[in-house]
Order: C-alpha cells, then structure tokens, then sequence
C-alpha cells in the first residue's frame, strides 16, 4: 500500500502560496491587464450624460415604459444587475404561456398599428440572464410607428437612427446583429433637442 509522508507544515505553505496565486497575484494581474487592454469594458461600459453624471451601462439593460421611447426585452428581474438569470419555461409551460399572453396584449395595447403576428419574438420573451440590454433591428423597427405618432418624427428619420446604431455580429460570424436600446433611446433625445 502507498503511504504519503508529507509534513503538516509543507502542506501549509503549499496552501498558502496557492492561496497568494490564486486569490490575490493572478486576479490583480488580470485587473491591471483589463484595466489597460479594455479600461471601458473592465469598468462596466458606463454612459454619462452631458454633466458626468452616469447613466447606465451598455451592459445591462434598462426599463423603458414612455411611449416616445424605444423599448427593450421584458425581464423578470427588472433588469437588476444584482441578479442574473430568469425562470427556465418550458414553451408549454403555463406560467410562460400566461406571461407571454399578457405581454402580447400589453404590446398591442401600446402599438396599435402593428399586427401581432409582426411582432419580434425578443419583445415578448426575455433572455437567459434578464439582464440583456440589446434587441433585434427588427424589434427597434417594429416601434417606429409609435415613436413616429408621439414625438412627430417622420418614419424615415427613425429608420436611419435604427440603421445607425445597428452592431454586427460579434468578428463577423458569431451572434445577430443588434441594436443596444440604451445607446438607441439616447441618440433619440439629441434628435428631439
């Protein structure tokens, strides 16, 4: 039979210099080299307004209920960055079915001059972490009318402000094109000013 003979104290220092590795040299070494490579990203992507107060992240959704704004995912976290993840339906599953109808009827309450059936399936369900500040183009141009008859901004002008803040795919092959409602609402309020 194998006997192992390692002395207690070996044992402590190894813990101790895997702990000092691992827990604080590595994480500091990867915070210095994200804070160099990628400073925006390593700091949460933050947008600020005009007088450099924050305003959100590019990162994580927000809620936008006014009918002058572009509106993104539903999330059943309320898009709290303190919590990650949403309830994992079934496409069956009556929960799921009952929030999808209600927000199917939310949606065409507020958008009366699109048919249901138009309707981008990312505005009726939410993503894996209910965090997901992006929707389809298709989802931003589905909104325009609306957006059109509240503020009295032509079609056209909406459509080239979609078309502006569309983000490919991630190096050309991986992911859907996009558009970040956040970044898509704020360039709407220059166009209004």
């Amino acid at each position: 039979m194998f006997k192992l003979d390692v002395p207690f104290l070996s044992l402590i220092r190894l813990s101790f210099i895997i702990m000092l590795l691992c827990g604080v040299i590595y994480p500091v070494a990867m915070t210095g080299v994200a804070q160099v490579t990628m400073n925006d990203k390593a700091n949460g992507s933050i947008l600020y307004n005009e007088e450099g107060d924050p305003i959100g992240s590019q990162l994580i959704g927000q809620s936008f209920h006014e009918p002058y704004f572009f509106h993104g995912r539903i999330s059943s976290i309320e898009y709290d960055g303190r919590n990650s993840g949403s309830e994992n339906y079934a496409p069956v599953n009556t929960e799921m079915l009952e929030r999808v109808y209600f927000t199917i009827n939310e949606w065409t309450e507020k958008n009366q001059h699109v048919s249901v059936h138009s309707v981008p399936v990312d505005l009726l369900t939410n993503s894996g972490s209910g965090l997901d500040p992006h929707i389809t183009p298709e989802a931003a141009m589905v909104q325009i009318p609306r957006i059109s008859d509240v503020l009295g901004i032509e079609e056209t002008r909406l459509v080239e402000l979609v078309r502006e803040h569309i983000e490919g795919k991630d190096w050309g092959i991986f992911g859907a094109e996009r558009v970040n409602v956040l970044q898509l609402n704020l360039s709407l309020l220059e166009l209004i000013d």
